[in-house]
């Protein structure tokens, strides 16, 4: 049986348990799934394809490669924390959600314009590259205005006591993943084997699918992520504009500087920490003098958890640059005489989510009735401990071949990265929502996906580690992995302190956490 068809029928098994398990979940749950696994798809699609495009179409170096990757995903988990504080406080989430995905499909479309590839000892057309960078900064200002603030949408629909909020974003994940899991495999293959552009273009069909189930969708949300005050968003505030307008003229803005940005790595870094420090900085004062002591704790509990993102989406995002790389070059891609594509493998990760995510949904349901469901810092260092086993058992099958690695340890190396996902991902959107107070919970969530992009910025540099001269791409896997399984196991040493700030016993559905 040919390679893909067993790794699309593997999906549908993992999507017909999530259909399923669906059944007792309010009907909303159904549009932000679909509507989240279009979006995955595009976004994942071109992911597959960029570092293999940079290097290949446009002939950069490696490093310059994971250098842009870098600055690039950086960037699009720095802007969800300034699109979901606009939701919070003018937009509501389903407009932002809206504005989101329209310049997503606006970039995603504008990636199609490749150009001819550059041959060896000339430069790139510089109209085409900016074309690219302009497509890069549309996904990235969409990405800010949508990400955050779909999954707050899966946090309203249920209770903060609800027994099936985790089990909801695990199955959210699954969304998130069957998108990503075909975006792998469609993009990918389409990219690799007719051209570029065919793949960047499936990618934006996948993101105008995204965008129409959403607003088909929209009545079944039930008010969630309605704007906060409508007259007050439409009223004039500065300059006789109101805050949409303003709203609107700053997206402008903020397109025009992440079009200059994504091609500066370092400017880049600076950015990340000042937004780091500011953030960090409000939640601080906001939590100290405005929240009586028990929220407090709960924003600073998810804080910590939040700061295991910047290790575990480090280690994890080699998947899209220096493991593609690897996987291209080092790797034995023939199975049953087929050879695979580099970027295909990408969407393992994915396929083992849609088709594990629902195990581990009604594993923690399961665990959670008989009262031993383990708490998110406990399963925050199973995941990191999982992540770092996957590098260390792909260093052991690459130093056991005396040629190409086996293909077989790509797919072990996902499936551990996988299941330490599954422990760490689903279940931290989870704690977000829960652990917030409702007039802060757009900004925590934007929070974590800020996290997630001082994470992608360390994945660029270990990754241009693994390029520098010299260097062995096995040595850095196998430092990096001892690292994580280090940091995972002082992660559930240290649980039960942790445990004491989440203060169950006070937690109400509710409770807006301010001082009285």
């Amino acid at each position: 049986m040919n390679f893909y068809v067993v790794l699309a029928l593997i999906a549908l098994v993992g999507v017909a348990m999530a259909m399923w398990q669906m059944r007792t979940h309010p009907k909303g749950l159904y549009i932000l799934f679909f509507a989240e696994m279009w979006e995955r798809f595009s976004y994942y699609g071109m992911r597959a394809l960029l570092v293999l495009y940079l290097t290949k179409h446009f002939l950069m170096s490696d490093s310059d490669a994971y250098g842009l990757y870098g600055a690039y995903t950086t960037l699009v988990y720095i802007l969800p924390v300034i699109g979901g504080t606009l939701a919070d406080r003018y937009l509501g989430q389903r407009r932002a959600i809206v504005i989101g995905a329209i310049l997503l499909v606006a970039g995603h479309a504008t990636m199609a314009f490749e150009g001819d590839p550059v041959l060896e000892g000339q430069t790139a057309d510089f109209a085409v590259l900016n074309i690219f960078y302009l497509a890069l900064a549309l996904i990235i200002v969409g990405t800010g205005f949508l990400k955050a603030n779909i999954s707050t949408i899966v946090g309203e629909l249920y209770e903060k006591t609800d027994v099936r909020r985790d089990s909801a974003f695990t199955l959210f994940y699954v969304g998130i993943n069957l998108g990503a899991f075909a975006g792998a495999l469609i993009a990918g293959y389409l990219g690799e084997t007719f051209g570029w552009k065919f793949g960047f273009g499936a990618a934006g069909v996948g993101m105008l699918l995204g965008l129409i189930v959403f607003v088909i969708g929209t009545p079944l949300l039930k008010g969630a992520g309605e704007a906060p005050d409508e007259k007050k968003l439409k009223a004039p505030a500065f300059a006789g504009l109101s805050p949409q307008w303003l709203i609107y003229i700053g997206t402008a803005i903020t397109l025009l500087a992440c079009w200059w940005l994504v091609r500066d790595q370092q400017t880049v870094g600076y950015l990340l920490m000042l937004a780091g420090a500011v953030v960090v900085s409000y939640i601080v004062y906001r939590s100290v003098w405005h929240l009586e002591a028990h929220a407090r704790d709960r924003i600073f509990l998810a804080m910590i958890l939040i700061s295991m993102q910047v290790l575990f989406w480090g280690l994890f995002e080699q998947a899209g640059s220096s493991l593609n790389i690897y996987t291209d070059r080092e790797v034995d891609r023939f199975i049953w005489g087929l050879e695979i594509k580099a970027s295909v493998f990408q969407s393992l990760n994915a396929m083992y989510i849609v088709f594990l995510g629902p195990l581990f949904a009604m594993f923690w349901a399961f665990l959670a009735k008989k009262g031993k469901d383990p708490t998110a810092p406990q399963k925050f260092g199973l995941g990191v401990i999982q992540l770092g086993l996957g590098f260390l058992v792909l260093v052991w099958g690459a130093n056991s071949s005396a040629d190409l690695t086996p293909v077989i340890f790509i797919f072990l190396i996902y499936l551990l990265h996988t299941t330490g996902e599954l422990c760490l991902s689903p279940v931290g959107l989870s704690a977000m929502t829960r652990l917030s107070v409702p007039s802060m919970v757009g900004l925590i969530m934007g929070t974590w996906f800020l996290a997630s992009g001082a994470g992608n910025f360390v994945a660029a540099l270990i990754a241009q580690a693994t390029a520098a001269p010299g260097a062995s791409v096995l040595a850095v896997y196998s430092n990096v992995g001892w690292v994580a399984v280090g940091v995972g196991i002082g992660l559930i040493v240290l649980s039960p302190l942790l445990n004491k700030l989440i203060h169950a016993d006070t937690m109400s559905d509710d409770a807006d956490g301010l001082r009285k």
